[in-house]
């Protein structure tokens, strides 16, 4: 699974919007919708962002995992 399909899993998951999703983030709808849309990738401290988020929601996140996947 690429990292733009993986970011609207969380999201998805959670059931929540492009915009939800960004404020539990602290970022901009647009920034989540660039990622989803695989135009940006999060930089090392939103990556952290989503990794406290995931823990906090029992949802498996692997960066090394998921970008060695992309391969």
């Amino acid at each position: 699974m690429n990292f733009c399909n993986k970011v609207r899993k969380i999201r998805i998951t959670c059931l929540l919007s492009q915009t939800e999703f960004a404020k539990e983030l602290g970022v901009s709808f647009s920034t989540v919708n660039r990622w989803e849309t695989g135009k940006t990738l999060p930089n090392y401290q939103k990556l952290k962002k989503i990794k406290t988020f995931c823990e906090k929601n029992n949802i498996e996140f692997n960066l090394y995992i998921d970008m060695q996947e992309e391969k």
